[in-house]
């Protein structure tokens, strides 16, 4: 079969001829393009490389950071009084999340189960699908991360950081404090040592797709440095002990709050520092302040009677008094510059040793004013009042201490028993380290050391001595003091209790009850502060309130310390004991 043929020429299309121009033209027009792309590419590739390298970095190229893990702190003998542990923290893609498919409904009501919070709660935080990022829960247990991640909910991520963990809980709070969610330290020694403790965080850089998964690493990893572990001064049993003891007194007499302060005498180091109310470093919903407060650095107010011995001690080592120099303070009151100083009891003649143990204001008044007003500042100031302790710790404040060239007569007598100044629980025990070292006043620390104190010289050791011997008598039968006795071991301390100013008033009915002493007494490891605010179940008196939180603590103390008893008798407490003048 022939094909057939066909005539071209015959199409009035096909038969006219195409202007050589237009053939040109078009040739011309390819050449450009290609010449266009060229250039472009030439431009993208060389040129202008580093600009767009910089923009696919900014939508594709992450830097991952890569968490430290924060150090531990621990306490003198090692125990864990806070530690981090993996968590994961959910987050997510709103708009990848398919909220309106029947069959993912229930794994979001397990999700949210899984993370605590009401389903309504986490669809709203879905609701927003212009969002590509969006936290769903911080700081999971890790356990639970691995079971919402077992859900394989598109949209849904989840990243590992790291949460503290606080196995003393509310009894060491204000000592160890806590971390917010990004670790970073809040309070006590999580806030002071917060640079030490965090570390350095490490990074990775990585290419993501818009998903945000990771595709592929760029350049070399910079590993995390862990942050250093803090050992502390503080014995997590004597702390433990000391808190229990203060949060049952604040309960059993109705008190508003209270705190307790333990120094080793030799070295400065803060073994328990707690107060009452606290709270769950490791829970922190709804705190408020009263819980927060670290009373013992935080609050001031003034010391009434535990001056006392610090007064007494300056009219010894001046040479003014002696331990057995009469003072006569019949009829039981004394007038300053048309002020009258009154005790409770009319004591008649006492010697300064029995000034002491029968806490008599007008007695001290009466050594007081035969001193220079200098004199007396100078000695408060040596021993810490007045001025920020040296400590490393936030929140510590310096109390109040006036110039003495503005001191009036009768405002230099209410010093002499602790009324016109201010310290802190913290620094009245601080104070009493100027007894237990022969004289000198020494440092307190958080940290644990095992060098011991230098001192600073205020009093010669027989000064010390004397002293000490009347903190043991205010302590013993006939004292103020008597419930501070302990089993086996001798004390000596001072009781106080002062009316609690509010603005520039004393409060009606409101006091301050406290306990400053050491034991043993001739040679004194530990120093305890005790003071309780606003005892109301019907006693108020420092001798009756704060004292055997003293004694319980002492005893307590010294055997966790291994101080043989010094002591074979109990202690001889009289019922009558005298009560400490307001």
């Amino acid at each position: 079969m022939s094909s057939r043929s066909v005539n071209y020429t015959s199409s009035p299309l096909l038969a006219s001829r195409t202007p050589l121009w237009r053939s040109r033209f078009i040739v011309a027009l390819m050449a450009l393009g290609f010449l266009a792309l060229a250039g472009r590419a030439a431009y993208v590739q060389v040129f202008g490389n580093a600009f767009f390298q910089r923009q696919g970095e900014v939508r594709f190229a992450r830097t991952l950071e890569l968490p430290a893990n924060r150090g531990r702190i621990l306490d003198r003998n090692g125990l864990i009084l806070a530690s981090s542990v993996p968590a994961a923290s959910i987050w997510a893609i709103p708009e990848d999340v398919e909220t309106d498919k029947p069959e993912v409904k229930p794994k979001l009501k397990e999700l949210a189960r899984l993370m605590g919070m009401p389903l309504p709660a986490l669809m709203a935080k879905l609701a927003d699908e212009d969002k590509t990022f969006v936290w769903l829960k911080r700081q999971l247990d890790w356990d639970v991360g691995q079971q919402i991640h077992a859900l394989g909910l598109k949209g849904i991520y989840q990243r590992k950081e790291y949460k503290r963990q606080y196995p003393e809980g509310e009894a060491a709070a204000h000592v160890v404090g806590f971390t917010n969610v990004e670790d970073h330290g809040q309070e006590g020694m999580e806030l002071a040592f917060d640079k030490e403790l965090a570390g350095k965080p490490g990074s990775r850089r990585v290419i993501k797709d818009r998903l945000g998964r990771v595709v592929e690493g760029v350049g070399a990893d910079v590993p995390p440095i862990d942050g250093k572990d803090m050992q502390l001064s503080i014995d997590s049993k004597v702390q433990f002990f000391a808190y229990q003891k203060l949060r049952d007194t604040v309960t059993e007499h109705k008190a508003k709050a209270g705190s307790v302060v333990v120094l080793d005498a030799h070295t400065g180091e803060v073994l328990a520092l707690a107060n009452y109310p606290s709270y769950d470093p490791g829970k922190r919903v709804n705190l408020t302040g009263e819980q927060l407060r670290n009373r013992a650095l935080t609050d001031v107010f003034e010391p009434g009677s535990t001056m006392k011995p610090i007064t007494i001690g300056l009219a010894l080592e001046s040479g003014r008094v002696k331990p057995e120099t009469i003072v006569d303070t019949t009829p039981g009151r004394i007038t300053i510059t048309g002020s009258t100083i009154s005790d409770t009891h009319n004591y008649g003649v006492l010697t300064v040793e029995g000034v002491i143990q029968k806490s008599s204001n007008v007695g001290t008044t009466k050594i007081a004013m035969q001193m220079p007003a200098q004199e007396m500042w100078e000695t408060f100031s040596a021993v810490g009042f007045g001025q920020k302790p040296q400590i490393a710790f936030p929140g510590a404040v310096s109390g109040r201490l006036r110039p003495y060239k503005s001191w009036r007569p009768v405002e230099q007598a209410t010093m002499s028993y602790g009324y016109g100044l201010s310290a802190s629980l913290f620094q009245m025990a601080r104070s009493y380290t100027v007894f237990a070292n022969g004289g000198k006043v020494i440092g307190a620390t958080m940290l644990k050391t095992d060098q011991p104190a230098v001192g600073v010289p205020v009093f010669s050791e027989r000064t010390a001595n004397q002293v000490r011997k009347m903190l043991q008598m205010a302590a013993g039968p006939g004292g103020t003091g008597q419930k501070a006795q302990t089993v086996g071991y001798s004390v000596g301390g001072k009781s106080g209790t002062a009316r609690k100013q509010v603005g520039k008033s004393y409060a009606s009915g409101k006091y301050r009850a406290w306990f400053t002493g050491l034991a043993p007494i001739d040679k004194p490891r530990i120093i305890v502060a005790v003071m309780i605010d606003e005892p109301s179940n019907g006693v108020i008196y420092g001798g009756a309130v704060a004292a055997p939180v003293f004694s319980e603590v002492v005893q307590q103390t010294l055997r966790m310390m291994g101080v043989a008893p010094d002591m074979a008798v109990k202690p001889l407490i009289v019922t009558n004991a005298v009560e400490e003048s307001l």
